[in-house]
């Protein structure tokens, strides 16, 4: 032992203090099994909790861009506030807007696009009168982009060869007493600030499961709100789906600058989600708040369990740091081999934490969560959610999870190194135990 200890003070004491660290973690397996357990199950219960999370997140990104307004919204900046048919897109920027979208830094991005003509407008039939949201679409790029299509319940979708026809939903269609193929009346101001009607007869009827969709749609082909409201083949909108919600950074960032000339004098605006859907901003937000919460308090728990599991190996190790510091150790060495150990054992359970969570996850729920059996519909800012929740695996939360890991780990072996540290050798040497 004496030659050993000898040999050890020859070397830098950092390689001094990690040949000892690791030393006690491999004759000390029980504690060592122990402590890792811990990190393990946290690091696995992480990359459960982000995959999920950031799946779940996705599915209501991604359908509320598909029933909404896109991942991405082009619009005047004044439609906003006051979304009126004189606030559209005239021809000629619409024109640029198709253009931008079509070249190769948008195109390789995006999912669908669709040009949009909303007005509000009151339908009517034999049996009342209802306030409704009147949406012009192209057919073949809206059937492309949103789910309204099948979700058909009765007669059909849009056609591009339809003239005066219109889908609408299943409640507006119950409180009016409509059913496919019967006529209605929409009426609406147009271009020039005049009330204009439009008689429309019934090609579907679908069911969203959303009730203010069901009860206020009216969705008719793009010409037929041409010729009656007198557009001039402008529109209102043009909603943009891509690939994924993380490329609309870049993707706003590709639109602003082929738009630059049309944004500077006002003509059109660029908005993400975010913007577009504030409701919806902010619900994430809060979903992210509240599981770094939970997070937080998880690993907490863990922190103290480790920390308490390294702190009674230090307490039965006294006398081995006495001796360490009566031949020569430095009572801040002894403190770092406590610290290394804890630090290389959260690296390790870390890694094995994370990469076994991932595999996990995939393994049983790579195909999506299901909740249908547990909950009803459930919707959120005029959307209906999905009851199953694909998984997401993000390099950016692996970075983050391990980075979380080894700050927890880290901190919880800091008091102990600081108890090894403080060692009376006197007095653990003061009796042979």
């Amino acid at each position: 032992m004496a030659g050993r200890s000898t040999r050890y003070l020859r070397e830098p004491a950092w390689r001094v203090s990690a040949k000892l660290a690791l030393r006690s973690l491999r004759l000390n397996v029980r504690r060592t099994i122990l402590t890792a357990a811990a990190m393990i199950l946290g690091g696995g219960l992480l990359i459960f909790g982000f995959s999920l999370t950031d799946g779940g997140q996705e599915m209501w990104i991604r359908e509320a861009a598909r029933m909404g307004t896109g991942h991405i919204v082009i619009e005047r900046p004044e439609f906003r506030n006051a979304p009126r048919i004189e606030n559209r897109l005239p021809r000629e920027v619409h024109d640029v807007v198709t253009r931008a979208l079509a070249s190769p830094a948008v195109a390789s991005r995006v999912m669908a696009a669709s040009a949009q003509l909303g007005v509000r407008g009151l339908a009517s039939s034999a049996a009342g009168a209802r306030p409704v949201k009147i949406t012009a679409v192209v057919p073949e790029a809206e059937a492309g982009l949103s789910t309204l299509d099948a979700k058909v319940t009765a007669g059909r979708y849009l056609r591009p060869d339809d003239e005066a026809r219109a889908v609408i939903g299943v409640r507006l269609a119950a409180s009016l007493r409509l059913e496919p193929g019967s006529k209605f009346v929409v009426q609406s101001e147009d271009a020039t600030g005049e009330i204009a009607s439009q008689l429309l007869r019934v090609a579907g009827i679908f069911r969203s499961g959303v009730a203010e969709v069901d009860q206020t749609t009216v969705q008719v082909p793009l010409q037929t709100a041409d010729g009656w409201l007198g557009a001039g083949n402008g529109v209102t909108n043009v909603k943009v789906v891509l690939l994924h919600s993380s490329l609309v950074p870049e993707t706003v960032a590709a639109l602003e600058e082929a738009l630059a000339a049309h944004i500077l004098e006002g003509n059109v605006a660029v908005l993400d989600w975010k913007t577009a859907n504030p409701a919806l901003a902010s619900a994430i937000a809060l979903d992210n708040f509240s599981g770094s919460i939970v997070r937080v308090l998880l690993f907490g728990i863990i922190a103290f369990g480790i920390m308490n599991t390294v702190l009674m190996s230090v307490l039965h190790r006294h006398r081995e740091f006495g001796i360490l510091q009566a031949i020569g150790m430095s009572p801040a060495q002894t403190g770092v081999i406590v610290l290394i150990e804890g630090m290389v054992l959260t690296l390790l359970s870390g890694f094995i934490g994370v990469g076994l969570g991932t595999f996990l996850t995939w393994y049983f729920f790579g195909d999506g969560l299901d909740f249908s059996g547990s909950m009803d519909e459930m919707t959120f800012s005029g959307i209906l959610l999905e009851p199953v929740i694909v998984p997401e695996f993000r390099t950016g939360r692996y970075l983050q999870s391990l980075g979380f890991i080894l700050v927890v780990g880290t901190i919880a072996s800091v008091y102990p190194a600081l108890r090894a540290a403080r060692i009376d050798v006197t007095e653990v040497l003061k009796f042979d135990r």
